[in-house]
């Protein structure tokens, strides 16, 4: 009973907030630490009025990620300062000559750093009061330290894959005493946006390419197999003549949709066609992955009911699979990391924890799938569940338990490695603001606190969605440093990508939708339209004038075009709620909802859904709401 009290309060409140009665905080947190620029107390000049006597000097045999780290410390400092820092190896340094030494010299020895217990893919920032030096963990460590480096002394930027800043200044200068020691949160990092190359990978510090070696930049984590992969370790075709391969379901016939993983000659064709794959495998992986159909159709013979019993969890079957696939296959492939999806049925982790996951066995965590992002993580325990009437109510306004944040707390007991699937987008309506803006530092400091130690795939990456390229921008911030100054690197971003006489303006619509959808409703990866907040009048006659301003102010032509692909989000929030313009009743509302066709059109904009492309304009029914037209 007092649970229902509470969420009937709760209605009303954001009954209220939806009113106006109730005014929102708008004064958003978006999480880190504040971002400290480089102090320098006694100067030592790399290049000073465009002149260097500096050189850039490696090992003998430099391998091509050291080649990577030559070239682009050279090609930035040239493009920022004028001045081109020659190249020789050590051996070829000229005596008393000032160098920066990149990775692993013999001059570099001399400062006896214990470069063992450095994370991976970490570096030292370095001086001896005459020379700099920058030695990562390995090569790799060095390539990122280059890149950390440019960032943070030349204030280069690489926003997107084709928005390089690269300030203009005559002196390169560090602190003689610099002795800074720079490590990931994660071990694991991938973001891979639109237009993404190993190169752009790289200068962001993601170190997972799937499918590509990339050495010139330090190698990358590849996968033999990843995403749906039982239906190739345990091909469909074998159901004709064994069903019993197969699920069972409730009412004892068999499908596809899922594999019997209690079934011994399940595991045994798994462990053959897993070795086949490894073998014709051409680029040199690493991982390979255990990953079920998209469905829930599992297992309910009497084998799986008896382990889901015995372990308290359906995904008891996998952890067994998983670990003795891995066992089958470890001493041929020692090196290699063996994964399974922690999804939908497979979500909760066994309450029996003497169930463990091999050294060499990984969950992908996909619990966010499920989970608010508009709230903390800790703290909502609303989950996008298919719920009616009450259930839905309680679902929405009721108190809940923080399911999905103890799960990831468990899983990360019970595996001493564990990577983060995490969904960063509206996957129903991509083209719809997308409230994880102030979740994504916390969420992920939670995650590092646990001891998650990556995360592998981000979904939103490959996405045309509302404002994508500032959130990978962001989320390539956080995978490298959690308690990264989110506030400072999205004015940052803005200021680039949108202009600066545009970014107050779009910075106070990303606070104002923030803090509206946090006080009026929860979001979740497949949102409905309603679901980006409910809005008094007043509040969006104010987003309508903050978009206008932003539209009209003193920028160039390609930031304009940023800022307008960024305000059809607005455009298509309202067509969908019938608000301003699009009211169903105004005599114009066809004709603004075709501009708003050609606008989305204009601007690439080919979905408005991640699942399928708007039609051509001639098979658009424009009384429809966008919703409808995918």
């Amino acid at each position: 009973m007092m649970q229902i009290f509470k969420a009937i309060l709760a209605f009303f409140e954001v009954f209220l907030f939806s009113l106006g009665v109730f005014p929102v905080n708008t004064d958003i947190d978006y999480g880190g630490t504040d971002y400290v620029p480089p102090v320098v107390e006694e100067a030592l000049y790399l290049v000073e009025d465009g002149e260097s006597d500096f050189y850039i000097v490696t090992a003998a045999d430099p391998d091509a990620c050291m080649q990577t780290a030559v070239s682009e410390l050279q090609t930035y400092i040239e493009k920022s300062s004028g001045a081109l820092l020659p190249y020789v190896t050590e051996d070829e340094l000229p005596e008393d000559a000032n160098a920066i030494f990149l990775g692993d010299t013999n001059k570099a020895a001399t400062l006896q750093k214990d470069m063992d217990s450095v994370f991976e893919d970490g570096f030292w920032l370095t001086s001896d009061g005459e020379n700099f030096f920058i030695l990562g963990e390995d090569n790799r460590g060095t390539l990122y330290g280059v890149y950390t480096f440019l960032e943070d002394y030349l204030g280069v930027r690489w926003f997107t894959p084709t928005l390089e800043v690269v300030p203009e200044n005559e002196d390169v200068v560090i602190d003689k005493n610099l002795d800074r020691l720079v490590e990931p949160s994660f071990a694991v990092r991938r973001n891979s946006c639109v237009g993404s190359s190993d190169a752009y990978r790289a200068k962001m510090k993601t170190n997972v390419s799937f499918y590509y070696e990339a050495e010139e930049y330090g190698g990358a984590m590849r996968f033999v197999l990843w995403d749906v992969t039982l239906d190739r370790l345990v091909p469909d075709t074998l159901f004709a003549e064994h069903p019993e391969y197969f699920a069972m379901n409730t009412d004892g016939t068999r499908t596809t949709d899922h594999v019997c993983l209690s079934h011994p000659d399940v595991l045994n064709i798994a462990i053959e066609n897993g070795r086949k794959y490894i073998e014709e495998c051409t680029y040199g992986a690493d991982h390979i992955h255990i990953g079920q159909k998209d469905n829930s159709n599992y297992c309910h013979c009497e084998n799986c009911e008896a382990l889901y019993a015995q372990y308290g969890a359906i995904s008891a079957p996998t952890i067994l699979f998983t670990n003795a696939f891995a066992d089958a296959l470890d001493d041929e492939y020692p090196d290699f990391t063996f994964t399974f999806y922690s999804y939908n049925e497979t979500a909760a982790p066994p309450t029996d924890l003497s169930l463990r996951c091999n050294d060499n066995v990984v969950p992908v965590l996909c619990g966010l799938h499920q989970a608010c992002r508009s709230h903390p993580l800790t703290e909502c325990g609303a989950t996008d569940r298919q719920q009616t009437g009450f259930d839905e109510f309680m679902n929405l306004y009721g108190d809940h338990e923080a399911t999905i944040a103890e799960q990831f707390r468990v899983w990360a007991e019970i595996s001493e490695r564990n990577y983060i699937y995490d969904y960063t987008i509206n996957f129903l309506f991509s083209a719809q603001f997308f409230s994880n803006f102030e979740t994504m530092q916390p969420t992920m400091q939670y995650m590092h606190d646990l001891g998650i130690t990556g995360y592998v795939y981000n979904c939103g990456d490959g996405h045309s969605a509302a404002f994508n390229e500032l959130r990978n921008y962001l989320l390539c911030k956080l995978q490298w440093d959690v308690n990264a100054d989110v506030e400072y690197h999205m004015i940052d971003f803005m200021n680039a990508y949108y202009g600066e006489a545009a970014t107050p303006y779009i910075k106070e619509i990303l606070d104002i939708q923030t803090a509206q959808i946090k006080a009026t409703a929860h979001s979740f990866d497949f949102d409905w339209h309603y679901q980006s907040g409910y809005y008094p009048i007043h509040t969006i006659f104010k987003l309508d004038a903050l978009w206008n301003l932003a539209l009209k102010a003193d920028i160039t032509e390609e930031q304009l075009f940023n800022v307008e692909i960024a305000s059809l989000s607005w455009e298509f929030f309202k067509a969908n709620q019938f608000l301003g313009d699009y009211f169903f009743l105004n005599p114009m509302r066809l004709q603004k909802q075709e501009w708003l066709y050609d606008e989305l059109d204009r601007h690439g904009i080919d979905r408005v859904s991640s699942f399928s492309l708007i039609p051509e304009k001639e098979h658009v029914n424009f009384l429809q709401r966008p919703i409808n037209w995918e």
